[in-house]
């Protein structure tokens, strides 16, 4: 069977060409920069063939040859509609490893496409959100009439280019939780409580995390909101923020905040691929005021989002599933973050 990575030469799509090959995978690896590509692509010894978005025709006369796609081409707000379209068209299967909500709303609304299509969408194949879905679902199934759904998560490790970049975009917009089924915006760092993801009780604030979305695909639950630690200095610095939320919508602001980015290391070091593990934390709660969690430790995320984009493909082709919009945890099983606990 043939697979596509799009966007492999940067940080993530790097490491999920990396573990691709890793598992005697031969992928074709694909992307706009030719240079870059052509660099990773012989370093890995792998096929690669350079293919723009934008150009719609070789898009689709690429994925035609393709079962599969796994899209790391940030930032997904922008790339993740032309390369859906391009998958419903050509019924190839559709994952990527965005944490963007507006992405998993995108896919969540072209369900019907995708199934008449016979194809799989399934954003989301990697630290977005695999750890806090499966969590999300295994909270589920102890408590089936939860109400309330509280995830987050406590990571050590720097942030890739990408993922800061995707960061400061979206700050202009605030934050957002779910309430009664509906997605609603809030402020920036709305919410702070106490909360110990497994390493001890630190002060966290809610973020508008992927698991807002998709969650709720997993489990129904109407109320969800995400947390991550957060220092009270922080905090009181992004509630300032909230009172000049329209300028950080500007385009020149989100260009200025960008070319900051870029000054940063492309991700994290090797050593803390290795060592930065992620504690992943739940809690359920239903009407009558019943609450169960769970704590679990996983590997580093850029490490779990390589291993679970090339799981997932792999996955993919070897089952036969229904077309349609998926989370990870529905599409695989709950137990799929099995494979990434760190002890």
């Amino acid at each position: 069977m043939s697979w596509m990575i799009y966007g492999a030469y940067g940080y993530t799509g790097e490491l999920v060409a990396e573990y691709a090959k890793e598992r005697g995978e031969k992928p074709l690896l694909a992307g706009r920069n030719e240079s870059k590509l052509k660099k990773v692509a012989e370093r890995l010894d792998l096929p690669f063939q350079v293919v723009d978005l934008e150009d719609t025709v070789a898009l689709r006369q690429a994925l035609a040859e393709q079962q599969v796609v796994v899209h790391c081409a940030g930032p997904f707000e922008v790339t993740a509609e032309p390369m859906m379209d391009a998958c419903i068209a050509t019924r190839t299967h559709y994952l990527d490893i965005t944490g963007e909500l507006a992405v998993f709303e995108l896919a969540h609304s072209k369900h019907e496409e995708a199934k008449l299509a016979g194809i799989i969408l399934c954003p989301g194949v990697g630290f977005d959100v695999i750890p806090t879905d499966c969590i999300a679902a295994q909270l589920k199934e102890e408590l089936p009439d939860a109400i309330q759904l509280t995830l987050g998560f406590d990571s050590a490790s720097r942030m890739s280019r990408g993922t800061a970049k995707t960061s400061v975009r979206r700050l202009g917009e605030g934050g957002a939780v779910r309430r009664k089924g509906e997605i609603v915006t809030v402020p920036l760092a709305y919410k702070t409580r106490k909360i110990d993801f497994g390493n001890g009780e630190k002060l966290a604030m809610t973020i508008p995390w992927g698991d807002v979305a998709t969650a709720y695909y997993t489990t129904g639950i109407g109320s969800i909101e995400v947390y991550i630690p957060a220092s009270p200095k922080l905090v009181k610095r992004l509630r300032r923020l909230n009172y000049v939320r329209w300028l950080l919508r500007l385009g020149w602001v989100k260009n200025w905040l960008e070319k900051k980015v870029e000054q940063q290391p492309p991700g994290p070091s090797e050593k803390q691929l290795e060592e930065a593990v992620t504690y992943v934390w739940g809690e359920a709660k239903n009407v009558a005021g019943k609450v169960v969690s769970k704590q679990i430790k996983v590997m580093n995320g850029y490490k779990l989002t390589s291993r679970g984009a090339v799981d997932v493909a792999l996955w993919v082709q070897e089952h036969e599933v229904e077309g349609g919009y998926y989370t990870p945890a529905k599409l695989c099983g709950a137990d799929l973050v099995d494979r990434y606990k760190e002890s």
